[in-house]
């Protein structure tokens, strides 16, 4: 298994390098945990039937669980990155106990402010996007 070279500064970025995707965890379980953490205790978290009471198909994995992984990915990629700003639109609900695949691509570098822009993405297996946004990131001159 190749390993994915790491970023460590604006230098090792090119126009285009797409982030090493990866499937969040998306369990109820992981979704239940989280969402107690940050004192959201609603069924649309915590709970399938719950959440079919609410008018949903089931329980759904709270937004600022999907923007972490987003970060993470940014972070795994290049852990020196100064995360400036995060902007998602939720297209529809990450529903829990589905497969997603998250992902980023550097869509702009501005030497001149040691900054890229990465378009990103949270699409599950039917290749529908459910999240997506981008991300302002900061890297080491170099």
């Amino acid at each position: 298994m190749i390993k994915e070279a790491l970023i460590e500064k604006l230098s090792d970025v090119e126009f285009g390098a797409e982030l090493p995707a990866f499937s969040p965890d998306t369990t109820l379980t992981t979704g239940a945990k989280f969402a107690h953490l940050i004192g959201w205790h609603a069924p649309r978290f915590t709970n399938h039937e719950g959440a079919k009471k609410e008018g949903l198909p089931g329980a759904m994995i709270p937004g600022v669980l999907s923007q972490a992984y987003l970060v993470a990915m940014i972070h795994q990629w290049a852990q020196c990155a100064e995360i400036k700003s995060i902007d998602t639109i939720f297209r529809a609900p990450v529903m829990a106990d589905q497969v997603y695949t998250v992902n980023g691509v550097v869509t702009d570098i501005d030497e001149d402010k040691s900054t890229i822009e990465i378009d990103l993405t949270v699409t599950n297996d039917k290749s529908e996007t459910r999240v997506f946004g981008t991300a302002t990131v900061i890297l080491p001159r170099g």
